[in-house]
């Protein structure tokens, strides 16, 4: 086999599209179709001995809940490249693929000449999704960095790099699942920050923390509001959140 060649292993579990596929990867000489099969427990293992670059999954159930493929694959130390086809035009389900690890985004109507060059693209090094999703990347971005730290600054309380990215998620009004969820780390996990933060700032709760640290204004980079918003949450939903009893950390 050439060197160049990309190798790629289809997960789907349309039939039709499955064997569509195929037969438009098979006729490529830059393309190598190393297998195309339905989602099993043995799939991993397959891809494993296969050593693709690519893999391409068309089911967001198989690849991102359920059996979640794609986080499977990494615990197992398999690197390929992840290209998801999306049934459905869901902004969460991309952004959760994303999230996952996906790299290459392809919508159901999408012809299957776009598979094949987002394929390619991906293989490349490059990043791919559909353009009417690539603002929501910006977005989320945006929120990101607007709530980054600057490493060279010390906080007066001496919180640590990880609190005070917290403390930046917490002004979000995030629960400790969806900050988990955002960290990759355990709701109990973050919970267990929470209750330091709150001791090391003399905090009562969620609230009195972000008062406590909105001194700090050359730890926290404020947003540029005129351009993207922070959060969809309203400022009086952000409130509640923060004062809920379920949210305090506490609980």
């Amino acid at each position: 086999m050439s060197p160049d060649r990309v190798v790629v292993f289809v997960v789907a579990e349309n039939c039709l599209l499955r064997e569509t596929l195929v037969r438009a990867l098979s006729k490529k000489n830059d393309l190598v179709v190393a297998g195309a099969v339905p989602f099993s427990p043995s799939v991993l293992d397959a891809i494993s001995v296969a050593c693709p670059d690519v893999v391409l999954f068309d089911s967001a159930k198989i690849a991102l809940s359920g059996p979640r493929a794609i986080a499977r694959m990494r615990e197992a130390g398999q690197h390929a490249k992840v290209v998801m086809i999306g049934m459905e035009e869901d902004e969460t389900t991309f952004l959760r693929a994303v999230g996952e690890g996906v790299v290459g985004y392809v919508l159901e109507d999408a012809p299957v000449a776009e598979n094949v060059r987002v394929i390619r693209a991906v293989a490349a090094g490059e990043a791919v999704c559909p353009a009417r999703y690539s603002i929501r990347l910006f977005q989320c971005a945006a929120r990101d960095i607007s709530f980054s730290f600057n490493p060279s600054q010390e906080t007066r309380f001496g919180l640590t790099r990880r609190e005070q990215q917290l403390v930046g998620l917490v002004r979000l009004g995030l629960s400790n699942k969806e900050i988990g969820e955002r960290l990759n780390l355990s709701e109990q996990t973050i919970k267990n920050h929470i209750h330091r933060i709150l001791r090391k700032v003399g905090a009562t709760d969620r609230l009195d923390i972000v008062a406590r640290c909105q001194s700090e204004v050359p730890i926290l980079v404020k947003p540029n509001r005129g351009r993207v918003a922070p959060s969809s949450q309203s400022p009086d939903r952000s409130a509640r959140a923060l004062t809920s009893p379920v949210l305090l950390g506490t609980s």
